[in-house]
């Protein structure tokens, strides 16, 4: 499962896969080439986890992150970029809005959500292309012989293009299994979902209009209101330049202390995860003691046993039961021991679906 990140040249989008991976960019010869690299997920719970059972070991989740070439008009007209694109699960697209003299911009000024409607604008061009030739194979291959496969698609393909015609992309088009089994295999980009990473200057965070007292970032985000809801997309704001010296800081303490001082809560990082595995459908659940406190995913929906088997194939295989803590009231009662005194640890069967947040104990015999 793997997030693509995308944007316009000088965006901060090789800054921010760089903290988040700790990978080194190195300029690269010859076309530029998608950069693999995994990222930690940052997550308060996990922290609060390692902090009550005090573990030898803490593991925590990682999701895959691929930085992609730039988004510039040679990757647009080559088609490459699209085929980078497409072979990923979510996109994170990083939209630039800071300001910053020294830095160019293509367009010559900064507007994030002209970049960011030029951006969608060219994925939902992609797609349309893409269908308008399939209608056109499946045409002439209906010609030579009738299929009921191809006939069903034909009326599919028809539906997906109006769609695109109207400037939604498909992540609002709604299919059936049998609908899907038809395209699975198909390029379509703005089937994924997005996230908008939102690149601001570090005075942009904090700074208040005195009218209105708002901050830059929440106006930006409400500027963001109407083309998030009109592509189906999550958005959010980051400071690559602040969390570049966030990433210098040596103990949790210090980032805690950092972030209190600018006025932040949670860092912007966390925020971005914590969307990354939203956009995958994937949700965490942890296992802790005092050997060991880890972080798991598994899709959203799963199943217990299928929980199980993300931990050791051998626990789904001979799955007996699952013992549940609720991350909240563990939180609440303060210890295991006072959250079983009160009668809130579970004991959950193989029907049972895994919440984000859970933490479990599965029995097993093999």
């Amino acid at each position: 499962m793997k997030v693509g990140i995308i944007g316009l040249p000088q965006t901060g989008k090789k800054t921010l896969f760089q903290i988040l991976t700790g990978s080194e960019v190195k300029e690269q010869g010859g076309s530029p080439k998608p950069l693999p690299g995994t990222a930690e997920i940052l997550d308060t719970r996990f922290d609060k986890m390692v902090a009550m059972y005090s573990p030898k070991k803490e593991v925590r989740a990682r999701v895959d992150l691929v930085l992609l070439p730039k988004i510039e008009q040679e990757n647009i007209s080559k088609g490459d970029i699209f085929r980078d694109i497409a072979d990923m699960d979510a996109i994170c697209h990083v939209v630039r809005a800071f300001e910053d003299d020294a830095i160019y911009h293509s367009a010559g000024s900064i507007d994030p959500l002209r970049d960011a409607s030029m951006v969608n604008g060219e994925l939902i061009m992609h797609d349309q292309i893409f269908v308008e030739k399939r209608i056109e194979r499946i045409e002439q291959l209906i010609k030579k012989k009738k299929d009921e496969d191809q006939q069903k698609e034909l009326v599919l393909m028809k539906k997906m293009l109006e769609h695109l015609e109207q400037e939604k992309p498909l992540r609002f088009f709604e299919l059936v299994p049998e609908e899907e089994r038809l395209i699975r295999s198909y390029p379509l980009i703005t089937r994924k979902e997005m996230i908008i990473a939102l690149n601001v200057a570090e005075d942009d965070l904090t700074l208040k209009d005195d009218s209105t007292n708002q901050s830059y970032s929440y106006k930006l985000l409400e500027k963001f209101k109407d083309i998030c809801e009109s592509n189906k997309m999550a958005a959010m704001v980051v400071s690559a330049k602040v969390e570049s010296e966030i990433a210098l800081l040596e103990s949790e303490d210090e980032k805690t202390e950092f972030l209190k001082d600018i006025g932040i809560e949670e860092s912007a990082l966390k925020v971005l995860t914590r969307l990354c595995i939203n956009a995958l459908g994937l949700i965490s659940f942890l296992t802790v003691g005092a050997d060991e406190v880890r972080q798991w995913l598994v899709r959203r929906g799963s199943f217990a046993p299928v929980a199980a088997g993300v931990i050791h194939s051998d626990l789904q295989r001979g799955f007996i039961r699952a013992e549940v803590m609720k991350y909240d009231e563990l939180i609440a009662y303060g210890s295991e021991a006072e959250l079983k005194k009160a009668g809130k640890f579970y004991v959950q069967g193989k029907d049972y679906i895994v919440e984000d947040g859970d933490i479990l104990n599965i029995r097993f015999k093999v």
